[in-house]
């Protein structure tokens, strides 16, 4: 079901964001996290100019490079995946597992609708949980609630001092109701709360007419910050801390599409578990002149504020020899870029540089890397093929006939 969008005063940020939104001047909010020599030239990638309906990145998941020998068909590639790519990745953490509390929250599943938004329905008063983006509802009555993934490129402007974001920053509204229906929310967080001792200050950051306001939390889990709802419009979760935060991690692999099976392109980009980092990763992709894939091995780690190194084996060609992460808000990623002239399988090991532990791993095997390329290529062949056979239908049908 499409639904028609709503005249909320918050729809005016639509997904990527857009709005009158008074983001002061903040020159390193438009640097790259490093210099990466990439022959890629990104066109632009920015939310506005990549949406969601176009250059779909085909995704090649874990299980596929386990095809077994006798060549049964696998069926794990996700087709039509932009739900699935949206949903929170698994916890890494055993401690923070402990201490979600998701428990006894209704499980609802959204509709996407028009420019990236998604529309629910909760049947009446409860808390419900989505099962794409992780948002906890809390409703006093019957509500439809619409909401989307946002960019922190934004409103990284207004994290100052000792402020980070802490997670994906959303917008949302209710359709034809005040928004007092909605008690609280609970948004998602990507910081590591293992260590009990360490200091932390979870508020969020709400742009309430068109000013960035910080609010105060009422309560967090492992997984989650609560927040009693006040108004309506772009609200992200934020943490202060006098020193480095630990933040559950994702590791994003993108292998280059490419008709030769002799070389083997990656990039690989280091982010925290939260939609609005990886969906800006993704769109950067997007951006590129050069076809990408996503190779969809288990993500998830443990990422504090600081620099990194790539081991491959066998050795390739690794651009930067070292990547720092942080957690600047930055319009452009930065990324390894991984170079192979040998035949799969490729290991890479994330390696922390100041204690040379590794923090994550994986392999990439035969299967992913001369399968999904020739996949894509027969795809856009039958694509073409059909448009062809269509078109001269057309043509056929528009000749007169002769008497």
């Amino acid at each position: 079901m499409v639904a028609e969008m709503a005249s909320c005063g918050a729809s005016t940020y639509e997904e990527e964001g857009d709005g009158d939104i008074p983001a002061p001047e903040d020159k390193d909010n438009n640097q790259t996290e490093s210099d990466n020599s990439s022959s890629d030239n990104t066109g632009s990638s920015s939310d506005e100019s990549s949406g969601e309906e176009d250059n779909e990145e085909e995704i090649v998941t874990e299980a596929e490079d386990q095809t077994s020998a006798s060549g049964s068909k696998d069926d794990t590639e996700v087709n039509g995946h932009k739900g699935k790519e949206d949903r929170p990745l698994k916890f890494c953490c055993e401690k923070c597992k402990a201490i979600q509390q998701s428990h006894g929250n209704e499980l609802v599943t959204p509709t996407r609708i028009a420019k990236g938004r998604l529309q629910v329905k909760l049947d009446g008063e409860g808390t419900y949980e989505c099962t794409v983006t992780g948002l906890v509802f809390e409703a006093s009555e019957p509500v439809v609630v619409r909401y989307s993934v946002l960019s922190w490129t934004k409103f990284g402007a207004f994290l100052v001092d000792s402020w980070r974001f802490a997670g994906p920053i959303f917008n949302v509204d209710t359709v034809n109701k005040d928004a007092s229906v909605l008690k609280s929310i609970q948004f998602p967080h990507s910081v590591c709360l293992a260590d009990p001792d360490s200091d932390r200050k979870f508020s969020v950051l709400h742009i309430k007419n068109q000013r960035p306001i910080i609010e105060p939390t009422v309560d967090h889990s492992g997984s989650h910050v609560k927040w009693h709802v006040t108004s309506l419009s772009p609200v992200g979760p934020m943490i202060q801390a006098s020193h480095s935060v630990e933040h559950h991690g994702v590791v994003l692999i993108y292998k280059q599409v490419a008709i030769s099976n002799n070389c083997h392109s990656f990039h690989i980009y280091l982010a925290t578990n939260s939609t609005s980092d990886i969906k800006d990763i993704r769109n950067q992709v997007r951006g590129y002149k050069s076809r990408y894939i996503s190779i969809n091995k288990p993500p998830t780690c443990k990422l504090d504020e600081g620099t990194y190194r790539l081991l491959c084996e066998p050795e390739g060609e690794v651009k930067p020899q070292e990547l720092k992460f942080t957690l600047a808000v930055t319009k452009m990623k930065g990324y390894f870029e991984a170079f192979f002239e040998q035949p799969p399988p490729f290991k890479m090991s994330l390696i922390e540089t100041s204690t040379d532990a590794t923090v994550w791993s994986a392999t990439i095997r035969e299967g992913i890397c001369t399968h999904s390329g020739t996949r894509i290529l027969l795809r856009r062949i039958l694509s073409v093929s059909l448009h062809v056979l269509l078109g001269d239908c057309v043509d056929q049908e528009k000749k007169p006939r002769k008497r």
